[in-house]
């Protein structure tokens, strides 16, 4: 059984640092790009950053700069570094595994539980 498991969500001033993780169990991801996608209440799930096999990058425009996806694949562990939080960061970070392109432009099937990330001005 596959699970994706976050972490390190909570509540920070604007301006603070947050450090998500994604622990994967149950299969290995290292051939297969990871993401992270986030969901504001009352809005759309967005897409946040991806990192492919090989460590290629991407990211949602607005946030380039302040946000930083990285992994381990010996851990199976993708993480998400965010610096600068600000109020519209606020929402709930889901981890996304298994997609069959580089960027995750289309989502793998593997879905984490989420974690909600809160910053107060």
């Amino acid at each position: 059984q596959v699970q994706l498991v976050e972490s390190g969500g909570g509540l920070v001033q604007a301006g603070g640092s947050l450090r998500l993780s994604c622990a994967a169990s149950g299969r290995t991801f290292s051939s297969t790009a990871m993401a992270w996608f986030r969901q504001a209440p009352g809005k759309e799930r967005e897409y946040v950053a991806a990192i492919s096999w090989s460590g290629i990058t991407v990211y949602a425009d607005s946030l380039k700069g302040r946000f930083t996806i990285s992994r381990d694949n010996a851990k199976n562990t993708v993480y998400l570094q965010m610096n600068n939080l600000k109020p519209g960061d606020t929402a709930v970070y889901y981890c996304n595994a298994g997609c069959s392109d580089y960027g995750c432009f289309q989502p793998g099937d593997y879905w984490g539980q989420g974690t909600q990330v809160t910053v107060s001005s």
